[in-house]
C-alpha cells in the first residue's frame, strides 16, 4: 500500500498521477473535491513545481477483501514558504493485479 501512496508524488507528472487512481475516484486534495482521473490531472498540474511532500504511514487496516484504509501525515515542502503539515486518508482497492486509490482525502488539522 505504502508504494502506491509514495510513488505518486506532487513532481510526478499529473497524468502518471492519475494513473494511480480509480476512473471513478473520489479526490479531496485541498481544493474543492473531484472524481476521476481528470480531477486529479488537474489538481496536480496545479500545484508548484518545486513542491516535495514527505509521507508517514500511521494507520492502515484491511477493510474487506481487496480494499485497504490508510491514514499518512504528510510535510509539504516548498522552497517560499513553511511547510505544511496535513492528514491524508485514502481506500484503496485491489484491481485486476495492482492497488489503485479509490477515496483520498486531505485534511489541514491546524
Amino acid at each position: 500500500m505504502a508504494s502506491s501512496i509514495c510513488s505518486h508524488s506532487p513532481s510526478g507528472e499529473p497524468q502518471e498521477v492519475a494513473s494511480y487512481f480509480t476512473e471513478d475516484a473520489v479526490f479531496q486534495g485541498l481544493h474543492p473535491y473531484a472524481v476521476g482521473r481528470q480531477g486529479v490531472t488537474a489538481y496536480y498540474d496545479s500545484q508548484p513545481l518545486d513542491l516535495t511532500a514527505e509521507y508517514r504511514a500511521l494507520e492502515a487496516r484491511q477493510l474487506a477483501e481487496g480494499v485497504l484504509l490508510g491514514y499518512l501525515g504528510v510535510d509539504f515542502s516548498f522552497t517560499d514558504r513553511p511547510t505544511l503539515e496535513i492528514t491524508l486518508s485514502v481506500v484503496l482497492r485491489r484491481v485486476a493485479d495492482e492497488w489503485l486509490i479509490t477515496h483520498y482525502q486531505m485534511s489541514k488539522l491546524n
